[in-house]
C-alpha cells in the first residue's frame, strides 16, 4: 500500500468536490500561467527520469532553466522524439507505472499502439471541463440529467475518460446518472426510450458523424427525439455550423448555444480546452461573416473554436502549430502535437467583434458561459491525417492498400484522401485515385481499390476498426488520370490530404 498515493487521490477529490467550478475557472487571475507552466517544468525534472534524460540528450542542464524565457527556449517533445524513445515507466513519475492507475490506447499510423498512463487525479482536472458544459450549456446543476456514452468504450481513451468525468460531476452532487451503451445503436436507443421518462433531459456523448447516425436512425425507427430534451457533446472532429443546426433541428432543439458542446481533446493529455455558450456564439457569427473570419484566422474556412484553462493547459503557438504542456500521467512539457491553429485572448477577441460590429456577451442576454478565458482554435492535424468519426487516418495507410498485388499495377501511388458530406450532411471518406499512363478507369477497378484500401485500413489502424460504423468504412474511390489538374498537378508538391 502507497500512503502517498492514497493521499494524493484524497487531496484531489477533496479539492474538487469543495471548489466551486466558478473559483475553479478564476484561477489564471491570481496566478500566472507562466509560472504555473515553469513549475510544472522544476516537478517534471524532479520526478521524471525520462524528461531529464531528455534534456542531457539535447545537452541542457535542467537548473539553468530558471525563467520563463528559458522555459520558452525548450526543445519540444512529440510521440517519436520522446515518448517512443523511452520505456513507459521511465516517462512517469518517479519511474513508476504503477503511480498510474489506468491506460489508454490510441492507434499511430502502423496501427501500432501508444499507450498513456493516468491516474484518478488527471481525471479529476479534466472534469472541470465537462463540469464546464453542463453547468453553463444544459444547467444540470438543477435538472435531472442522463448521460448516454455513446463513445466507443474499451481502452479507447474516449468513452472510458468521458464515463470517468460524467460520474466525478454525480459525486459533486449534480443529479447526473450515466448509462454506458457505448457505439451500440440499439442499446442506445433501448436505453433512452425507456430511462428518459425519469429525467428532464438526455445528454447524448459521442463523436460529429456517430451521433448524427444515431439521430438519423433513430427518425426512421420511431424514435421521437424531442420528447426527451436532447443535448449533445462531441470530440474529436471539425463540424459546420449548418451541421449543428442540422442536427438541432433533428432533435427539437431551439437553442444552438446552449444544446450541444464541443471537447478539443487528445488521448495524449485528455481534454485540452470545451466549446462554451460563449465560443459557439461567436463561432455562428464567424460562420455566417466569413469575411470576419478570414481576417482573424487567416483561413476562408471555419476553425473549432473553444476555451481553455490556461492553468490547467498552458499553451504556445510555434509556425501556426500548437505546443502544450500539461500534467499527466506522462506529464508533458512543450509538446507538439501538430495541430495547425493558434490562440486568441478573451479582451483581445471581444475587442474584434466589436470592430465587427458584434457584441456576443449581449447576444447571449445574461445567460450561462461567459468566462475570460482564452480562445484557441483549431484547424487540424497539420501532418496530413484525416479525422473521420474521431479516428485519425493516416496516408500511410492508404498507400498500403495501393501497394498490394492485385492493384499496385493501376495505380502510380498518389491520392488526395478528405472526409466530404454528401446532401444530407452525412460524412463519407473520399479517396480520388491517380492511375497509372496505361490504365483506364472501370468500375471493376474502383471496387477492387477500395476493397483494398479497406482491407488495409482495418489492418493497420485500429482506431478506424474500432470508431467507424461499418456502413461507413468502405472508403468512395475516384479514379483520375495521371496528371489531371484538379488533384494531381505535374510539377507541384502532391498533398495527400484536403
Amino acid at each position: 500500500m502507497r500512503e502517498e498515493q492514497r493521499q494524493r487521490a484524497v487531496t484531489a477529490l477533496q479539492a474538487f468536490l469543495s471548489t466551486p467550478f466558478e473559483e475553479q475557472l478564476r484561477r489564471h487571475q491570481t496566478t500566472s500561467p507562466a509560472s504555473a507552466a515553469l513549475a510544472l517544468f522544476h516537478d517534471v525534472v524532479a520526478h521524471v527520469p525520462a524528461y531529464r534524460a531528455f534534456l542531457t540528450q539535447h545537452g541542457i542542464s535542467y537548473n539553468s532553466i530558471q525563467t520563463f524565457e528559458d522555459f520558452v527556449n525548450l526543445p519540444f517533445i512529440t510521440k517519436n522524439n520522446y515518448h517512443s524513445r523511452y520505456p513507459l515507466a521511465e516517462l512517469c513519475r518517479n519511474g513508476q507505472l504503477d503511480m498510474c492507475d489506468m491506460i489508454a490506447v490510441s492507434s499511430g499510423s502502423t496501427g501500432k499502439p501508444t499507450f498513456w498512463p493516468r491516474f484518478f487525479t488527471d481525471e479529476l482536472q479534466i472534469a472541470t471541463r465537462f463540469e464546464q458544459i453542463f453547468h453553463d450549456s444544459f444547467y444540470a446543476d438543477n435538472r435531472r440529467t442522463l448521460a448516454v456514452i455513446c463513445f466507443t468504450l474499451g481502452t479507447w481513451v474516449g468513452g472510458m475518460y468521458t464515463t470517468n468525468c460524467c460520474r466525478y460531476l454525480a459525486s459533486k452532487g449534480y443529479p447526473i446518472t450515466v448509462v454506458t451503451p457505448g457505439n451500440n445503436k440499439d442499446e442506445i436507443f433501448r436505453v433512452v426510450q425507456e430511462l428518459s421518462s425519469a429525467f428532464e433531459q438526455v445528454v447524448l456523448l459521442g463523436y460529429p458523424p456517430f451521433l448524427k447516425d444515431v439521430i438519423d436512425t433513430g427518425i426512421a425507427r420511431g424514435v421521437e427525439w424531442h420528447r426527451y430534451q436532447i443535448k449533445w457533446v462531441m470530440a474529436g472532429e471539425v463540424f459546420s455550423e449548418e451541421w449543428r443546426s442540422l442536427v438541432g433541428e433533428r432533435v427539437g432543439s431551439n437553442n444552438p448555444y446552449y444544446d450541444s458542446a464541443s471537447l478539443y481533446g487528445t488521448a495524449d493529455a485528455g481534454v485540452l480546452g470545451n466549446e462554451t455558450p460563449l465560443s459557439i456564439c461567436i463561432r455562428r457569427f464567424f460562420a455566417e461573416n466569413p469575411d470576419a473570419a478570414r481576417t482573424l484566422f487567416g483561413e476562408s474556412r471555419l476553425p473549432t473554436l473553444v476555451q481553455y484553462d490556461p492553468i490547467s493547459r498552458f499553451f504556445e503557438v510555434y509556425e501556426e502549430t500548437l505546443l502544450f504542456s500539461g500534467d499527466n500521467g506522462i506529464p508533458l512539457l512543450r509538446y507538439h502535437i501538430s495541430d495547425h491553429g493558434g490562440l486568441i485572448a478573451y479582451d483581445a477577441m471581444l475587442e474584434f467583434l466589436a470592430e465587427w460590429g458584434f457584441d456576443p456577451v449581449a447576444a447571449l442576454q445574461g445567460g450561462r458561459g461567459i468566462h475570460p478565458l482564452p480562445f484557441v482554435y483549431v484547424f487540424g492535424r497539420s501532418n496530413f491525417t484525416v479525422s473521420y468519426f474521431g479516428a485519425n487516418i493516416y496516408p500511410e495507410n492508404v498507400m498500403v492498400g495501393l501497394e498490394q498485388p492485385m492493384v499496385r499495377e493501376w495505380v502510380t501511388g498518389k491520392f488526395v484522401m478528405q472526409v466530404k458530406e454528401d446532401a444530407e450532411l452525412d460524412r463519407f471518406l473520399s479517396v480520388v485515385v491517380e492511375l497509372a499512363p496505361t490504365s483506364e478507369a472501370s468500375e471493376e477497378k474502383r471496387d477492387a481499390i477500395a476493397s483494398s484500401i479497406l482491407s488495409q485500413l482495418l489492418r493497420l489502424n485500429s482506431e478506424f476498426a474500432n470508431y467507424v460504423p461499418k456502413q461507413y468504412q468502405v472508403p468512395l474511390v475516384e479514379l483520375a488520370p495521371m496528371g489531371d489538374p484538379e488533384y494531381f498537378p505535374i510539377g507541384v508538391k502532391h498533398r495527400y490530404t484536403r
